[in-house]
């Protein structure tokens, strides 16, 4: 585990240091001698690096104060508001010094701020970028960051502390394990709209996440046309998404990737580069990255990289970038105000072999700049400590990990909603990585479900519970509301393949729903009533999670996303509830109903066949899939046996 110092504060100016082990979060509160102990806390998403009880749940009111100071973030102080609002805290009082007639008073700033260090009391501080330390007690509510982050980051925790009755009597010591963390729009296919954009930036805030990369490979201004300067409305609409970034304490990396076509040893083309980099850097962008993947070393661009870097192959091709990387992070990167390490990912990204071209970078890439790796395939089925540690060593540093999930823009994925939690990454990766951001799907808002639990991973690799992580992401898109919850996950069981490259799958597919109909295959040998009767309520929560989630999930583009998956689920639940009736007919012998029933279920199926992928949301053609092959196995095997009693 990370260690992480406290700060112990006993009067308004009196500060102790000593370092304290952060413990992992318990589903429920730990222990406390106080008689609030045995009354579990919130979950909180991320999965924080301590939490306790420290007191009574706080009654809230109407009315409330909010202490803030020169150095409260802006951004959490709105946050702050609008989720007091939200639970009917209607007259807030912004001030700067506590009136203490308040009946409830909110203290929002940095950490080592006189009043709320003497609120925080003995909560520990972590001295982390981004960490945050959080207090409720009595009636007052402190939350203090070491940065401007942190501030938002406990104010994001505050959250889920909060019902309309009380805020739970909670301390958190908390901060990221790994510094970069969200994702990076890097799909083939048509790239998200500006208000898909927007809305996965306000997404990553909700969820603690402080990266996202633009680098859709569809935008001809990121690779084929890269020298090109974009035009003026397309450069409204970044600006607009680097307001909302840093609205949300995320930094908005700007990739553009010339390696299909840069001359390396042109003086013109580097030109080129940086003044496509210095034209974001003027809408306020201080993240770059030049990703280097998916072209070819084999082949030079020009004869001139011939004549300086020898003939095509390894080596001389990480030459070239490397030349190109470390001018761009010491005479542009360096020499601009408030910019963050350049990023790459190299053009060999997804191995553990040693090459020459990764021993040149290895050896010469400046240590500055962040190295992206995709694990040890492009879509790989597991991730370990030591393929992570390996891959540091590989290229000289921490690296920082492209997760090719959920995105689902290969032959493989045709058809498919990747919607599963996270997994097969081992805990501990935090000690071998700078980062994790998700390459998501096409479809933006469905992606969701699996990258809030990335960014939960990503956030606390040691804490991260699989399960648990799953059940909070399905209540963030229902809403809080625990029914719709329950039909979240349903759908989440029918779309939770994840494939590689190869024939194996990384992630199973409805491994609750497939189990289900093994059991009901192997009980309907020896008696088929009871397996009938065993299988039906699950038909019928098929068949009504579409209507459930229409109904209960606030979020209309994940509606919009899973439109078509929704539709082939409740013609699934159809399917399945006629499939049924076929078989009890077939158990009472009656020929006629057994047959009417065989129909109308291949019927549906054959409407189900006709549901395709939407062409504006996806390259990718055909009819969508849902829980295959368990799904369609079921409707063969009830023909099978009607056929069989005929």
């Amino acid at each position: 585990m990370p260690h992480v110092t406290r700060t112990s504060v006993r009067a308004c100016v009196a500060f102790l240091s000593l370092t304290a082990l952060a413990a992992p979060l318990a589903p429920a509160a730990t222990a406390s001698p106080d008689r609030h102990a045995s009354r579990p806390l919130p979950v909180v998403s991320p999965a924080p690096q301590h939490m306790s009880r420290a007191g009574a749940d706080v009654p809230l009111a109407r009315r409330a104060e909010l202490v803030v100071g020169e150095g409260t973030d802006e951004a959490a102080r709105k946050r702050l508001t609008r989720t007091l609002h939200a639970q009917g805290v209607r007259d807030i009082d912004v001030r700067g010094k506590a009136s203490g007639r308040a009946p409830l008073t909110f203290l929002l700033g940095p950490a080592t701020r006189p009043d709320i260090a003497e609120a925080l009391g003995d909560t520990d501080v972590p001295e982390k970028p981004e960490g945050y330390a959080l207090r409720v007690a009595q009636r007052t509510v402190a939350l203090g960051g070491t940065d401007a982050a942190g501030q938002f980051y406990a104010v994001q925790s505050l959250r889920q502390l909060v019902t309309r009755t009380s805020v739970a009597g909670a301390a958190l010591s908390d901060h990221p394990a790994m510094p970069l963390r969200g994702s990076i729009e890097g799909f083939y296919g048509p790239p998200w709209t500006e208000t898909e954009r927007l809305d996965q930036l306000d997404f990553l805030g909700d969820t603690k996440a402080n990266t996202y990369v633009y680098a859709p490979k569809d935008d001809p201004y990121h690779r084929e046309k890269w020298r090109d300067p974009y035009p003026a409305d397309t450069l409204d609409g970044l600006r607009k998404l680097v307001d909302r970034a840093g609205d949300n304490h995320v930094r908005f990396t700007f990739a553009v990737s010339p390696g299909a076509s840069i001359c390396y040893s042109d003086p013109a083309d580097v030109a080129a580069l940086t003044g496509k980099l210095q034209s974001m850097y003027d809408l306020g962008v201080r993240s770059f990255s030049i990703p280097l993947d998916d072209i070819s070393y084999t082949k030079w661009n020009c004869a001139a990289d011939e004549a300086k870097f020898g003939a095509p192959g390894r080596g001389p091709a990480a030459a070239a970038q490397v030349g190109l990387l470390n001018t761009v992070q010491r005479e542009f990167i360096e020499r601009k105000e408030g910019t963050n390490p350049l990023q790459t990912v190299p053009t060999e990204y997804g191995d553990l072999t040693d090459t020459a071209y990764k021993q040149k970078l290895r050896a010469d890439l400046d240590p500055a700049v962040e190295v992206m790796w995709t694990g040890t395939d492009t879509v790989p089925p597991e991730i370990t400590n030591s393929q992570a540690q390996q891959a540091s060593a590989l290229f000289g540093r921490k690296v920082f990990v492209w997760d090719n999930y959920p995105v689902n823009d290969f032959a493989r994925t045709a058809g498919r909603l990747l919607l599963a939690p996270y997994d097969k990454r081992e805990k501990g990766l935090s000690g071998h990585l700078s980062g994790i951001v998700s390459n998501p799907m096409n479809q933006e808002a469905a992606s969701k479900l699996a990258v809030f639990t990335m960014n939960d991973f990503s956030w606390n690799d040691h804490g991260y519970d699989r399960t648990r992580s799953g059940r909070q992401a399905a209540l963030y898109l229902a809403g809080g509301d625990a029914r719709t919850a329950d039909a979240v996950q349903t759908f989440v069981d029918l779309n939770h393949m994840a494939p590689t490259f190869g024939a194996k799958n990384w992630q199973p597919q409805s491994p609750v729903l497939g189990p289900k109909l093994d059991a009901f295959w192997e009980t309907y040998q020896t008696d088929p009533r009871a397996a009938i009767r065993a299988l039906t309520p699950v038909a019928k929560e098929i068949g009504a999670a579409p209507a459930a989630l229409r109904s209960g999930v606030p979020d209309r583009q994940f509606l919009h996303d899973a439109d078509r998956w929704l539709d082939a689920t409740e013609l699934w639940g159809e399917a399945l509830r006629h499939g049924l009736a076929a078989l009890t007919a077939i158990e009472e012998g009656d020929a006629a109903a057994a047959r009417r029933e065989r129909e109308a279920m291949d019927g549906v199926a054959a409407r189900i066949a006709q549901i395709t992928v939407d062409p504006a949301e996806h390259h990718q053609r055909g009819p969508v899939k849902i829980a295959d092959p368990f799904l369609d196995d079921f409707v063969s095997g009830v023909r099978e046996r009607h056929d069989a009693s005929d």
